[in-house]
């Protein structure tokens, strides 16, 4: 059921989280809700979330799978990989031709909205490379541009054969390297995805401040041909498994990777025992404007002094907007204090070593064998001639794809990203545990298991930096590509119809999506499952199996934490997830010919 026309429920999650003050007042939607929930019974009720009324329920259909592999890829909305996906057999997915132009035209920070969408990705910028198309002079920053303000498709500007990829692998060019100066694989200019900025850009659900709230303007506003992505056509191809795509999944958490890592394992904000508070440049809370933004882009001037770091605002902030999160969480991208971290990060600026709840003591709690497996960790974490190592056998890195920085023999790769790992900020999992040798492994050991029918029941896989499809230092063609071997190392295995391979992005990479998340437009539980992390905006899932019968498609709401739902019930785990999110295993009866 579509609700985006509705009347936005807002509603507040309390209890441990630390919040701005609000007003408190009773919500007459809420009330008429309840009371045609008793009356009638809510399509939306809570029940729905854990149960399913057809004639497989999806708990049976779950304990079908002897293994769960979860796959993390990177940055991208919805719209922006997915958008263009097409049906699925009988069922219509809401894709980018599916927006409506009140969540599609972008506006000011005036809230008048832009004539053209100015571009700096080198490759896009006018007039040149590209002739000018558009002028708009609305404001105090003339655009010029040939880009109107609508979705754009990537691929008609910066193609897959386009040399615009970091050279050397692990370059940065804040926009990007223009076509003829870097390595083929058609790569963007990364683009800023915050914590508190990206409350910004969804706007109370409006979807109509990428633009304004982002570094890289109207590449926000791009999206890719889907059906050229090597995972889309690999599932066409004739004798590939069926699958489900989920087109209401959102990101469990505001802003970008490191919160969203956070989310998958723990589904909570990890707090920052200790944080100074004194002004000082060990002080890492971040200032919001009366907008609730942090920064400055190239379309927006804050309002008062700003500054965006790694923890949320102090709650007694002078001006801080109603509603926003606030206290001494770890929001943005900060370093574990465990090795590896990126090399000379200061003590004070890495996170304190967690004691907080996580997906892998409770798997570990019910004996469930599991594993973290991360593209590069064994050269990262210094574990000489493992799985993975590529340094050799002396005393000094070798890899030519080294990081410059990097000591012996934690020579992690240049695109080796230290805050996707999750489970190294906890401290159950320290360096010389038993845990962290039995549970945070490389993932050349999940290709081997996979291969050999050694699937564990439970694996979380993490690609490398190339091959994760991050827009700015990866090829998306190349990521998909390596997406798609994944997918075939665990189908064409001896495990593989007893395995269930769930898919999904940390976050939306700066990207715009035309689907409002909960509470905004959302009645009932729907409308309760959100609180003040999150979820932010949509992005891609996709569910795997070669014991679906058929491919379908999802439209239920779902978030990050919804994966751990459907660990935690798979494998009877005591609970993690405090949200009331849909199981994720409700899904899986898209998949099910037996579906009414």
């Amino acid at each position: 059921m579509r609700l985006w026309g509705a009347i936005p429920a807002f509603t507040l999650a309390v209890g441990a989280i630390a919040v701005s003050p609000v007003v408190k007042a009773e919500n007459l939607v809420e009330k008429i809700v309840d009371q045609f929930k008793h009356d009638k019974g809510d399509n939306f009720g809570h029940h729905d979330h854990d149960h399913d009324h057809g004639n497989h329920g999806h708990d049976d259909l779950l304990k079908a799978y002897k293994h769960v592999v979860i796959i993390y890829q990177e940055n991208h909305s919805f719209d922006n990989l997915y958008g263009h996906w097409g049906d699925v057999g009988r069922d219509q997915l809401n894709g980018v031709s599916d927006a409506d132009q009140p969540h599609t035209l972008q506006v000011r920070q005036d809230s008048k909205v832009y004539t053209c969408l100015l571009q700096n990705d080198v490759n896009l910028t006018s007039p040149s490379p590209l002739p000018t198309s558009c002028t708009d002079n609305g404001s105090s920053v003339a655009i010029l541009s040939a880009f109107k303000n609508k979705p754009f498709e990537i691929n008609d500007f910066i193609p897959t054969s386009a040399t615009t990829c970091p050279k050397p692998i692990g370059a940065f060019a804040a926009h990007g390297f223009l076509n003829g100066t870097g390595l083929p694989g058609g790569c963007t200019e990364d683009i800023v995805h915050r914590f508190y900025s990206e409350q910004y850009q969804i706007n109370g659900g409006k979807q109509n401040r990428y633009v304004t709230g982002s570094d890289a303007s109207g590449l926000t506003m791009g999206y890719y041909d889907t059906k050229k992505l090597p995972i889309y056509r690999y599932l066409h191809d004739r004798g590939a498994p069926n699958y489900v795509i989920a087109d209401s999944f959102f990101q469990g958490a505001f802003g970008g990777s490191f919160l969203n890592h956070q989310f998958l394992v723990a589904a909570a904000a990890p707090q920052f025992v200790g944080a100074p508070s004194d002004g000082s440049a060990n002080d890492l809370h971040s200032i919001v404007d009366a907008n609730g933004m942090p920064t400055s882009t190239p379309l927006y001037a804050p309002l008062t002094t700003v500054k965006d770091a790694q923890l949320t605002a102090k709650c007694n902030q002078a001006g801080l907007p109603a509603g926003l999160a606030c206290g001494d969480y770890a929001v943005n991208t900060t370093q574990p204090f465990y090795q590896p971290y990126s090399p000379g990060t200061a003590d004070a600026k890495r996170l304190p070593a967690l004691n907080t709840p996580n997906i892998g003591d409770k798997l570990s709690a019910k004996r469930v064998d599991w594993a973290w497996y991360s593209g590069g960790w064994s050269n990262a974490n210094g574990d000489v001639g493992a799985s993975g190592w590529t340094n050799g056998n002396g005393t000094t890195c070798t890899d030519p794809n080294h990081l410059p920085t990097a000591v012996f023999p934690n020579c992690a790769d240049v695109d080796f990203q230290f805050h996707h790992q999750a489970l190294n900020y906890f401290a159950s999992y320290a360096p010389g545990t038993k845990a962290r040798k039995d549970h945070l492994k490389d993932e050349a050991e999940f290709i081997q298991a996979a291969k050999s029918g050694r699937l564990k029941d439970v694996s979380f896989i993490k690609p490398i930096g190339e091959e994760n499809e991050h827009p700015g230092y990866a090829s998306e063609a190349e990521g998909s590509q390596h997406l798609v071997d994944l997918v075939k190392a665990i189908t064409e295995g001896p495990d593989g119809r007893d395995t269930l391979i769930i898919i999904t992005y940390d976050e939306f990479g700066g990207q715009w999506d035309h689907v409002p998340p909960p509470p905004h437009n959302r009645r009932g539980d729907d409308a309760k499952a959100a609180d003040h992390w999150g979820p932010g905006t949509r992005i891609p899932a996709l569910l795997i199996s070669k014991r679906f019968e058929k491919s379908g498609a999802a439209h239920e709401d779902y978030d990050t934490t919804s994966i751990l739902k459907l660990l935690e019930k798979r494998f009877d785990l005591d609970p993690v997830v405090t949200r009331p999110v849909r199981n994720l295993a409700v899904a899986l009866k898209a998949g099910d010919s037996d579906r009414h």
